[in-house]
């Protein structure tokens, strides 16, 4: 579930119709489905059930909660969220690339399973990072591990390489938002209320809905990560209920920050490589070429096909078969 902050890539689920303008038909794409789950391929079926590891590390005061796929003896490779999202996005995307790989998927603070805290800073996000990859053992392979990261965490990860892209191979940065100039920094709306409480999934599904809105033929998909936003709680009178698993409040703390946030020089100690779906809302083809300048040579870039700001719900298999192949030869070969 996420808020929309900024056209920058910050936008992976759904955030409570209360706090934002109504919905469209057109967004609530799981309405349609009462709470009953949509058919799913039986690849989906057999990736989610793809079993993995669980750890919760602490870091700076705050537990952070990871997930880890396959063999803990290949090398490491660091699949990371947008904002409000949660690991979960790559429950039927990991699996595909447990085969090569040890593959690591986080939960931000404030997100998913993590705590939250009392204020957020990129900086910590960057540790939080680190942490990860030094507990499950990715920087202990003689081969350096690789990000790939989407949208808000695309920006975090930038800042990742920038700050410690010497302990990395490289950073796959998937429809993350550099603004042009001349282009007004979007800032998001500033919180003032918790997250709705709904009293049962099947409300609580309905109102889900992806940020920026956009069409989504894989509704198996929404409909898991949807499931996996989710968290009990009660309301003000006690009563059971659900409620999204963001901070809502995130990015009022950080907004001071990200207003002075300047990547315009990349100068990262790792090679990157951007990645953009075709259709995005996000990252235009004017966008991507500007993104792409902001280094010498220019920053490799990949665009998938029909695919959104979303591309792993958009063109899953898509997404891992260009991971794999771009893994296979960049950085450096293997």
């Amino acid at each position: 579930m996420t808020d929309d902050f900024s056209r920058g890539g910050q936008a992976e689920t759904a955030t409570p119709p209360d706090r934002r303008p109504d919905p469209t038909q057109e967004e609530l794409l799981l309405q349609p489905y009462q709470g009953q789950r949509p058919p799913a391929p039986g690849w989906f079926t057999r990736a989610v059930e793809t079993p993995f590891r669980t750890r919760t590390i602490t870091v700076e005061g705050t537990d952070i909660v990871y997930q880890q796929w396959g063999d803990a003896a290949k090398p490491g490779l660091l699949l990371v969220h947008g904002n409000g999202a949660h690991a979960g996005w790559f429950d039927f995307i990991a699996p595909f690339l447990a085969e090569d790989w040890n593959v690591v998927a986080a939960n931000f603070s404030g997100m998913g399973d993590s705590g939250w805290r009392e204020a957020y800073t990129f900086s910590g996000f960057c540790a939080e990072q680190i942490a990860v990859c030094e507990d499950a053992g990715l920087f202990d392979h003689a081969q350096k591990p690789v990000i790939v990261a989407h949208s808000f965490g695309g920006l975090v990860s930038l800042l990742t390489a920038i700050e410690h892209g010497d302990r990395f191979a490289g950073a796959i940065i998937v429809d993350s938002h550099i603004e042009p100039p001349g282009e007004d920094r979007p800032r998001p709306p500033r919180r003032t209320r918790p997250n709705r409480v709904y009293p049962d999934l099947a409300s609580a599904l309905a109102r889900f809905r992806l940020a920026p809105p956009q069409p989504c033929e894989n509704d198996f998909a929404v409909d898991y990560i949807a499931r996996h936003s989710l968290k009990e709680t009660q309301d003000e009178d006690g009563r059971p209920g659900l409620v999204w698993k963001f901070d809502p409040f995130i990015f009022s703390k950080l907004l001071a920050e990200w207003d002075t946030m300047d990547l315009t020089r990349l100068e990262t100690k790792c090679p990157i490589l951007f990645m953009r779906g075709a259709e995005s809302s996000l990252v235009t083809p004017e966008v991507a070429a500007y993104m792409a300048s902001l280094q010498d040579p220019p920053v490799p870039t990949v665009s998938i096909p029909q695919a959104h700001h979303h591309i792993m719900l958009d063109q899953p298999l898509a997404f891992v078969a260009a991971i794999r192949g771009i893994l296979t030869g960049w950085p450096g070969g293997r």
